[in-house]
């Protein structure tokens, strides 16, 4: 007997600067595809980012939950699985897959304006059209419908409100210290933001072996979780202070008077996306992993000298590789997840959620929708 469209809660942007919580139609799987009931999504910048792209989205690209349908193609997936979600969808055998840079497939990743990666379009409908999901994903409902390649299986018992984060937040920040910057033992690093993002790239250069980890921010308040998660120095920092020039005058005298080896930016704060290559020495290295788009200035002179800046997406994600090492560190206590969650929500909950992102009061909010889904 086939089974019958379901219909689910969702959070709809209209592409204008607003969303609403609405209902939606859900077909059943087909193919490939896979049936998720959310039962926790994470709220990141680019969620509130989203709400401005300029067309109707499904919200939400941080989630976890339990698969309920599959298509008749899927293999090593099956109902009651406990996953979490990945956006960055390789298709395994285009240019970029096949040098291992999954994360910036050329046919299935959602930056690339390429839908292959999506499931059917029409099998999710707003209103009787169908939408799209943000990053193929759109976690900010009770269900989703996603491509058999999104859905990550959880091999123990995180709670799905820290499985969620994996799919982003954890994942860019770890991903752009162990994978992009490749962060040596024995060397100092600088974080330039201690939100979500900037935290794991904290914890996992405490956990590469760095020598000094120096987390700077202009909010005090958020130094202690700073040093919980490995942060060995922290910096105050000013607004009034222009490109943060005065800042890493002092981190650089920190750092024997030449500068940082790396330095992390994680502020998404496109008037400091040049920040980094001020603090690291020369043949130092500078990562934007906050995901600024916006145009940059950039003083040459940050160059000198045999500096690199780099701006890798998703931690240079290889999802087959990284989400078991991260549930397997987190395991052996060695990654704190857990403790990233700050306050939850339920999903009618979300205008309040966006303004405490923006009011920088989480270090990571998440929505927690299980008590919310529909049959």
């Amino acid at each position: 007997m086939s089974q019958a469209p379901i219909q689910a809660r969702a959070a709809i942007a209209d592409g204008k600067g607003n969303f609403s919580i609405e209902e939606i139609t859900i077909h059943p799987p087909q193919s490939d595809e896979v049936l998720v009931e959310i039962h926790a999504a994470g709220i990141c910048h680019t969620d509130y980012d989203s709400l401005s792209w300029g067309k109707t989205i499904l919200l939400g690209h941080e989630g976890a939950g339990i698969v309920k349908q599959i298509g008749n193609d899927v293999t090593g997936i099956k109902v009651g699985d406990r996953v979490l979600l990945n956006w960055a969808i390789p298709c395994g055998h285009c240019f970029q897959c096949a040098s291992g840079r999954t994360a910036i497939c050329e046919n299935n990743s959602p930056v690339t304006g390429n839908m292959s990666g999506h499931a059917r379009l029409e099998s999710t409908l707003f209103n009787g059209t169908p939408i799209v999901r943000s990053f193929h994903l759109g976690t900010m409902a009770t269900h989703t419908l996603v491509r058999q390649e999104a859905v990550v299986k959880i091999s123990n018992d995180i709670p799905f409100s820290s499985a969620c984060l994996i799919g982003c937040g954890v994942m860019t920040g770890y991903g752009s210290v162990v994978n992009a910057a490749k962060v040596e033992a024995g060397s100092s690093v600088v974080v330039l933001g201690c939100g979500g993002v900037g935290l794991n790239a904290i914890q996992a250069a405490a956990l590469s072996g760095a020598t000094k980890v120096i987390a700077v921010d202009v909010d005090e308040t958020k130094f202690p979780i700073a040093k919980k998660f490995g942060a060995t120095h922290t910096v105050l920092a000013t607004t009034e202070d222009a490109g943060l020039r005065k800042c890493a005058d002092s981190v650089r005298q920190e750092c024997d008077g030449r500068g940082a080896d790396y330095c992390f930016e994680s502020t998404a704060i496109p008037s400091l996306g040049d920040a980094p290559l001020a603090f690291i020495r020369n043949g130092g290295t500078a990562v934007q992993c906050s995901g600024i788009e916006q145009t940059i200035s950039f003083d040459a002179t940050l160059f000198e000298w045999d500096k690199i800046y780099i701006n890798p997406l998703y931690g240079c994600c290889r999802p087959e590789v990284d989400f078991p090492r991260i549930l397997s560190l987190y395991d052996q206590k060695k990654l704190m997840i857990d403790e990233l969650v700050t306050t939850t929500y339920t999903l009618d909950e979300l205008p309040t959620a966006f303004d405490d992102l923006l009011a920088g009061k989480n270090a990571k909010g998440v929505i927690l929708i299980k008590n919310e889904t529909t049959k």
